[in-house]
Order: C-alpha cells, then sequence, then structure tokens
C-alpha cells in the first residue's frame, strides 16, 4: 500500500513539468504589475529552475498543498493578502528547521531579535519559529507593520527581506499608496524571485494533499511521549512534525498548536533535497550514502570532509553525521547551497583567525571561497578587510586573516549603512527600485568610544548599578546614530541584543533613538564578590512573584523597577523564558 501511494506521487509529478510562462501582466494582492520585457526573461529563467525537475518540485507542491490551508487562514484573520502565501516557499521551501546563512530559522525564516518582536518565543525549550501557525502569524504581523508605513503591499513584501528602513533609505516616498507598478531589471531581486515563485506554483498547488494535518490545541504541560501515547501516533513522527518543542514537551505558558499528521508520503517530505545537475550521479549517491569514501582533513585546526559530485547538503551532511541545521551553520551556507564537487565542507565552526597572516585573491575567488579555504569566519574576513555585503574582490587584493587591515590616513571608504536584514535567501547585491550611488568620506581617525566620564548629561543617564563594576568603575557607551538598530549594534559589539536590552534596561518593543546612549560592556564583578553579597541586606527586600500568564522577563523587570540581568542573575535563568506558576526571585532596593 505504500509502494502503492509513493507510485501514485512520482506520477502525479509528471504533471507540474509543464513550465508557466510569465505574464505581461499580473496581479498581485490589490495592485495590478506590469512587467517588462527585461524583468520577464530573467524571472522566466528562475520559473524554468524551479520547475525543471517534476520530482523536486512536486515535493514543495505536496508541502504547499498540506500546510496552505493553515496559512491562508491565518492570513484571513489577520487581513493580509493570500498572495503572501507563496512567500513561504521562497524562504524555506517549508522546512521546518531550515536555517540560512544568516541564521534566520523556520517556515518564514526569522531572526531571533525580529522573532522576539512579532511576540514569538524563542529559548532552548521552544521555538516558535519552526511552529507553522506561530510563525505564520508573526510573518503577517510583520508584513502588515511594513504596510503601514507605504500602503503598498509590493514594498512591504521587500522590506521582509531589508526591513522598512531599508526600504525607506532605498525608495523613499514615491511610490506610497500606489496600485499600479512596473516591474523592470531594475527592481529589486527579492521581488523578482516571489514572483517566479508565485507564477511556478498558483496553478500546480490546488487539490487534496498526500499527507493532511489536524492542529491540536495543548493548553497545560504535556511531553511529546505522552501526548503522542494519547493521540494513538507514533512519537517519532508527531517529533518530526513539530520541530519546535525542543525539549520534548509542550509548556504551560500560552496554548500551543502541535500538528498531528495523516498519511504517508515519502521520507523527503520533512527534508530539504535539491535537484542536481547530474541525476544518475545524484541518484548513485542517495541510494548509497554510507559506501562513499569519508575524505577528511583539517583546516586550520577544524575538521572538514570532501565533497563528491552530485551530492547534496542534505547528503553530505548525513554522510559526516552531522545535523543539517549545524552544518549549514558551520560552513556559513543557505539552504539552497549547491555542493561543489571537491570543496571541503567543515564539520565544526570556523575560528576567527588563521595560522597565515594573509591571502592573495586569484580570479574566481570570493570571501566566502577564502574563508572555506583558510577555516575563518566570514564576519571576521569582512571586519578584518572593512568589507561591506557588496564589496567585491579582484585579482591581485590582499585579504588580511589574523589582524584588522592598516587603514591609510585620508583614504577614501564607502560608508556601509546598517542594513535591518530580517532573512537572507541569497547574498545579491543591495538596490532597490532606483540605483543610487553609494556615499564616500574621508576618514582621519577611528571615533573613540565614549566612557562613563565623557556621557553628557540630560541626554541619557543609565541607571546606578547595585553591582561594583570592574575596570576602574568606568563603561563603555555607544551613542545612537540615526537608522541604527539594537541588533546592529550588538553585532558591532559582538554581544547579545538581550544583553542590550538588559543593561540599558529597555522595553523590546519601545525601540531606540539617535542621540541616545547605550551602555555596550557590562559591569563585571570582583571574583571574591558574589552578587548577592553585593547587595546590602539591609537594604534590600526579597520578593517571590508568581509567573502570570501574560508575564515575560520584560514586563516583571519593569514592574519591579530592575534589570532582566539582574532577574536572570537572581534566578539562575539562562535564556528569557518563563512557566506558568514559576516563582521568580526579586531582590527590591
Amino acid at each position: 500500500m505504500r509502494f502503492f501511494a509513493v507510485a501514485l506521487f512520482f506520477i502525479g509529478a509528471a504533471s507540474y513539468a509543464q513550465t508557466p510562462e510569465v505574464p505581461h501582466k499580473m496581479h498581485f494582492a490589490d495592485m495590478t504589475l506590469t512587467i517588462r520585457d527585461d524583468a520577464r526573461r530573467e524571472i522566466q529563467k528562475d520559473v524554468d529552475a524551479l520547475t525543471q525537475h517534476p520530482r523536486y518540485f512536486g515535493i514543495k507542491v505536496e508541502r504547499a498543498k498540506t500546510y496552505f490551508p493553515i496559512i491562508e487562514k491565518i492570513f484571513e484573520e489577520e487581513r493580509l493578502p493570500d498572495d503572501f502565501k507563496y512567500l513561504v516557499l521562497q524562504e524555506s521551501a517549508l522546512i521546518s528547521d531550515a536555517v540560512s546563512v544568516s541564521n534566520a530559522v523556520g517556515f518564514w525564516q526569522f531572526k531571533d531579535f525580529t522573532a522576539l518582536e512579532m511576540g514569538l518565543r524563542v529559548d532552548k525549550d521552544i521555538d516558535e519559529r519552526m511552529n507553522i501557525a506561530s510563525a505564520t502569524r508573526g510573518a503577517a504581523r510583520y508584513l502588515k507593520k511594513n504596510n503601514y508605513l507605504f500602503n503598498n503591499w509590493l514594498l512591504a513584501l521587500q522590506s521582509y527581506q531589508m526591513g522598512g528602513g531599508g526600504v525607506q533609505r532605498s525608495v523613499g516616498d514615491k511610490y506610497n499608496g500606489v496600485r499600479h507598478m512596473e516591474i523592470t531589471s531594475e527592481t529589486y531581486w527579492y521581488i523578482k524571485k516571489y514572483l517566479a515563485h508565485k507564477i511556478a506554483f498558483e496553478n500546480s498547488v490546488k487539490g487534496e494533499p498526500q499527507v493532511k494535518v489536524v492542529q491540536y490545541q495543548v493548553q497545560s504541560p504535556k511531553a511529546l511521549n505522552e501526548l503522542a501515547t494519547e493521540l494513538a501516533i507514533d512519537e517519532a513522527t508527531l517529533r518530526e512534525y513539530n520541530k519546535w518543542a525542543r525539549a520534548s514537551k509542550i509548556p504551560a505558558d500560552k496554548p500551543y498548536l502541535v500538528l498531528i499528521p495523516a498519511g504517508q508520503l515519502t521520507p523527503e517530505f520533512n527534508t530539504l533535497v535539491l535537484a542536481s545537475t547530474k541525476p544518475v550521479a545524484t541518484e548513485s549517491i542517495q541510494s548509497n550514502p554510507t559506501f562513499i569514501k569519508l575524505e577528511k582533513r583539517d583546516i586550520n585546526g577544524i575538521p572538514a570532509v570532501k565533497a563528491v559530485a552530485g551530492e547534496t547538503t542534505v547528503r553530505l551532511a548525513e554522510r559526516a553525521g552531522v545535523s543539517l541545521p549545524d552544518f549549514l551553520k558551520y560552513n556559513e551556507i543557505s539552504i539552497d547551497h549547491r555542493v561543489e564537487d571537491g570543496r571541503y565542507y567543515f564539520l565544526k565552526r570556523k575560528k576567527t583567525k588563521s595560522d597565515q597572516p594573509t591571502h592573495s585573491v586569484v580570479s574566481g575567488d570570493n570571501l566566502w571561497a577564502i574563508s572555506q579555504q583558510y577555516g575563518v569566519r566570514m564576519a571576521r574576513l569582512k571586519r578584518f578587510n572593512k568589507l561591506s555585503a557588496t564589496s567585491s574582490l579582484k585579482p591581485g587584493d590582499v585579504v588580511w586573516l589574523i589582524k584588522k587591515k592598516p587603514l591609510e590616513e585620508n583614504s577614501i571608504v564607502p560608508i556601509v549603512a546598517d542594513e535591518e536584514v530580517i532573512v537572507a535567501v541569497d547574498e545579491e547585491a543591495f538596490f532597490g527600485w532606483e540605483v543610487k550611488p553609494k556615499e564616500e568620506v574621508r576618514i582621519s581617525a577611528p571615533t573613540p568610544i565614549l566612557q562613563k566620564e565623557n556621557v553628557p548629561e540630560g541626554i541619557f543617564t543609565p541607571k546606578p548599578d547595585s553591582v561594583a563594576v570592574a575596570n576602574n568603575n568606568q563603561n563603555e557607551y555607544h551613542l545612537v546614530k540615526q537608522g541604527e538598530t539594537l541588533y546592529a549594534i550588538s553585532k558591532n559589539y559582538a554581544v547579545a541584543v538581550t544583553d542590550l536590552l538588559s543593561w540599558n534596561d529597555l522595553n523590546i518593543g519601545a525601540g531606540i533613538k539617535p542621540g541616545q546612549y547605550l551602555k555596550v560592556k557590562a559591569p563585571a564583578l570582583s571574583p571574591s564578590e558574589p552578587l548577592l553579597e553585593a547587595i546590602s541586606s539591609s537594604e534590600t527586600k526579597l520578593i517571590v512573584h508568581e509567573v502570570k500568564s501574560a508575564d515575560t522577563l520584560y514586563s516583571v523587570a519593569r514592574q519591579y523597577n530592575v534589570t532582566i540581568k539582574e532577574l536572570m542573575d537572581w534566578n539562575k535563568k539562562e535564556d528569557l523564558s518563563l512557566s506558568l506558576g514559576e516563582k521568580i526571585k526579586i531582590y527590591s532596593r
């Protein structure tokens, strides 16, 4: 019976082979789009690529048939145009645990900071980015929030990749409120890629799915194995469709929707499988992954494995014994990366510097290839060499691998604007509907970091710490500039967003403003001085707070006028999660 179902799937997949043609006009949300010939050729190439392998296209179609009913219902409730459902295919191919090169996760590829802003829970126990219902509602709210800026759903779509601020800087307000737009070769690549997905899939996702899922709401604490017994379902299958429950249990902080699958399909339904340009070699590898010799070597002290012709990221990770999300993270590659024959891929995270000082660029080099050659993280290479996302390398350039590239006095470098990237699908150049030249500026000396005694009064006065600060009682501060985000600042100083929120007693929803001073370095305790001893018992009072359903660490911290970091230290918490009924210790001053 199972063989018959699988055979039926492959027969059905053949019907997807006919490639749709890109029209001259099409509707999107409440807009009419005119597609010029230059853009039609570009979009048609993407449509052809999406549909040229019926087997892989058919798998995506079946996932869409399974999950689209859930997405459509949520979009209707949130009053978001139904057309946006095709965006999830572009983002993750409807793989729940997909991870991008920039660590965006899940169905709708949220970064952790943006997910928290949209009300999703992301910690060691729960990651709602992998919950189709929670993540879809978060995506709908994010898109609606940006449509309020532009009153233009196409610009709201563009903002999903580059942020509302990025679209405003790129486009301005000249398209706000318009209901007719032209798509040309100058149109932002992300929009054209979306249109290719809509055209490729919209006529193929009709009909009944082979795998149906039922949403089951859990309102009380429950382990997945208990739930599997109650529902008479295989526990492994339940886990496969509910990877968002990372600790294998459902907490009680709020109701969660659990997916209960019904029906059978190929094992590839929940796994990313990419088409290969060498189908014969690919089939041989996929059929016998364990019989390929595992060629390994150390690069910069990191174990790496050699890829073979026709191999996919899924098969290479499987052959190397590494989970797919970890494999993608270690190699800083996206879910649709095409594995290069003979290239070595890392099995552990790359390092922050090389044992060699420099690399001379040769023809065909790019930053990722150099990163793989020397086992150095791309972020470090960008920092060492003052490179932006759009910087290019040419033969003869010297790339520094161990320290910052020397900056000659009065040299000219481009200003690199902080981009509020929410998702990362491609590493293509940053451009909008119109192309603007990069601004240049002469740099004579780096801007000094502000010390505590230099912070002007009246602009921002940080709250006194209850713990003595090390390093001569000095903290470092950052002056917020126009267009900066907490995420960009956290990356600049190599700290977590949650640390910035804690050290500055900020609310994640309130944001930051130009001219504000932010503490970017944590106060340090003396090794012999425990945290609670630093608080005089004669001046403090112990309060025990019982967590309610609407409580978060942010709201509790504001309620008792303490910082998030203090709450986490007092209660020995490793993340921002709270459980209903949990007792939180608070030392009130």
